[in-house]
């Protein structure tokens, strides 16, 4: 028996086409479903193809990979959805292919080497929430609550909220629930520290923990796969993030409804100094870095890009006089200008890190002034003053503009890049193809 298992282990070992085909499917399955752009998931799933002697083409669609093989009726449908974002993962399994295709990892150890970076675990929870507490915080920071009672009730809440979220994943179930459920309990306490008078700002103890919940990387990736002609899975992205924004606009309310109060009024913003915006930026930054499971040593990263999108926001918006949505454009620009030539190099997701570099711009606070005015407005019915009206037009087109401006500004330098600074040749394909043998 011995003897046997010695004579075995000293043959070259082969990749059959089929398993070869397999380990191919896994790999663009754990990218597609952790996060990464839809073109690098297919970039990486035919190089690795290649490499592994099984030319192919992968075809994305919301729910499952087609991968066929050229020339050959071989094919390989895989079941999976994009709904997960894990950074961590997606750069092990790129560490992996580029591994495998630049001969460093024997090819037969491709599957275990993909079946390690599909186990790794994501951040932590004590990290998880302690980070999300943060997060939620240094956004009331930068939409003006800079009193210590409502900074307190918004972490509180934001880390309960990411408590909440980790206790529903063990049970499994719809994605949809944590959001409602982590929404909902905002809700609740942003009424109860309005009925107790606890807060100056009960609107953001209400509206930051629920920023943390927003699905930028889902908007994003969606927003990709438009401008790249895939309308269907670039659709159903969009409409997976807008079911995801509905649930936790009903969380809210109902948790509202609960504590015994409507929609919270709220006021203007106040002004933010420089120093407290940058800083606030790059704490709300590092938040959802690890709410994506961002490796500690690549959180620098979108923490600087952050502060110094936000920098350039703040001079555009306090000095130069320009719009919300203007200076939310020039920041996205600078932000994904340093984001992009990252994510290529290091094989991150770029939605994922894009996001996390702007996401204090997202106008949560003009589209819960809008929402505000909006209730306000119903429950007067047609006695209810012109200006409230007024105040649902204006705060929800401003909204509308940042958004769009926003997506505009972390797209067009990514594709700027693409076009004029391809990858190698070397990075996409490697030189020879090895032999694999047919099962």
């Amino acid at each position: 028996m011995t003897d046997t298992v010695s004579s075995t282990e000293s043959r070259p070992a082969h990749l059959t086409r089929t398993a070869a085909l397999e380990t191919v499917a896994a790999t663009a399955a754990l990218l597609f479903n952790n996060g990464q752009t839809t073109e690098r998931v297919v970039i990486a799933a035919e190089r690795l193809g290649h490499a592994l002697g099984v030319p192919l083409t992968l075809h994305p669609h919301w729910g499952e990979l087609a991968l066929q093989v050229k020339g050959a009726p071989f094919s390989e449908m895989v079941p999976v959805t994009p709904i997960a974002v894990d950074m961590g993962k997606v750069l092990a399994v790129m560490t992996v292919v580029d591994q495998v295709c630049d001969g460093a990892l024997p090819r037969e150890a491709a599957g275990p080497a993909l079946a390690a970076a599909g186990r790794l675990p994501p951040a932590s929870t004590p990290r998880f929430a302690l980070f999300a507490a943060i997060g939620a915080a240094s956004l009331g920071v930068l939409f003006g609550a800079l009193d210590v009672p409502s900074l307190l009730l918004i972490a509180l809440s934001a880390g309960a909220g990411a408590l909440l979220r980790r206790w529903l994943v063990t049970l499994g179930g719809n994605p949809f629930i944590q959001p409602l459920c982590a929404a909902a309990l905002a809700g609740a306490i942003a009424a109860a520290a309005d009925r107790l008078r606890l807060a100056e700002a009960p609107s953001l103890v209400a509206l930051c923990p629920c920023m943390m919940l927003v699905p930028g990387p889902h908007i994003l990736n969606g927003a990709i796969d438009l401008v790249r002609t895939r309308i269907t899975l670039g659709l159903a992205r969009l409409a997976y993030a807008g079911l995801i924004l509905l649930m936790i606009c009903a969380g809210l309310l109902t948790g509202l409804a609960g504590g015994g109060a409507t929609v919270l009024a709220a006021g203007a913003s106040a002004p933010v100094p420089l120093a407290a915006d940058v800083i606030a930026a790059g704490c709300a930054v590092a938040g959802f870095g690890t709410l994506f499971s961002m490796p500690w040593r690549l959180l620098p990263v979108p923490v600087i890009a952050g502060m110094l999108a936000h920098a350039a926001r703040w001079a555009m918006i306090s000095l130069a006089g320009a719009h919300v949505a203007a200076g939310a454009l020039v920041a996205c620009i600078l932000a994904s200008i340093i984001i992009t030539p990252v994510t290529d190099r290091l094989h991150l997701p770029f939605a994922a890190l894009g996001f996390s570099a702007v996401v204090s711009m997202m106008p949560g606070f003009f589209l819960f002034r809008a929402a505000s005015a909006l209730a306000e407005l119903v429950s007067v019915g047609p006695d209810a003053p012109a200006d409230l009206l007024t105040s649902v037009v204006v705060n929800g087109t401003t909204a509308f503009l940042i958004i769009l401006a926003m997506t505009i500004g972390l797209i067009l330098p990514r594709m700027l890049f693409e076009h004029f600074l391809p990858a190698p040749a070397s990075r996409r394909w490697p030189s020879a193809i090895p032999d694999t043998r047919d099962n």
